[in-house]
């Protein structure tokens, strides 16, 4: 019979490949729950991220109110390029392409480049930060040509699971 405990020993944590690592943190499942208006139902975003193809890449699925809303994306490191690429595909049918500089260990920023929103969005901008067990997101939109005020939201550690219909 084989120890399940010596097989642990075994394989040390999975890592992220270099270029990755300031994703690291953020491996796992999170909530945030929206700020919205009084009387208007809640709105909780279940994300989890993980790691994909080897560690050469990180895999996010996220779903809003148990797959109301949702989306995937794959995040890797294009070496022609010399960039940190990723897609985002969404249930709502349209889809995004960008970029994310590292700003330090622990803080990222996306530029992405939308591809059929209904809602005249053409462009995302987000700066993301990972502090005391938790993280921050700040997104922008420029929506039929005027970016929008910053939106904030705080994820935690959650054991919900990502939904889609």
């Amino acid at each position: 019979m084989c120890s399940l405990s010596g097989l642990a020993a075994d394989n040390p944590p999975r890592q992220l490949a270099q270029e990755l690592a300031v994703f690291q943190p953020f491996l796992g499942t999170w909530q945030a729950d929206f700020a919205v208006p009084a009387g208007q139902p809640p709105m909780r975003d279940i994300s989890r991220w993980e790691r994909a193809l080897n560690g050469t890449a990180v895999r996010t699925l996220h779903s809003i109110n148990a797959g109301m809303y949702g989306g995937e994306s794959l995040i890797f490191w294009d070496k022609s390029k010399n960039a940190l690429i990723f897609y985002y595909f969404t249930t709502a049918g349209f889809y995004t392409q960008g970029t994310i500089e590292v700003l330090s260990p622990t803080e990222f920023a996306a530029v992405e480049d939308v591809t059929g929103s209904k809602d005249g969005i053409t462009q995302v901008k987000s700066i993301s930060r990972f502090k005391e067990g938790r993280f921050t997101v700040s997104t922008q939109y420029l929506k039929q040509g005027t970016w929008t005020e910053p939106e904030q939201r705080t994820y935690v550690r959650s054991n919900e699971t990502v939904q889609f219909k």
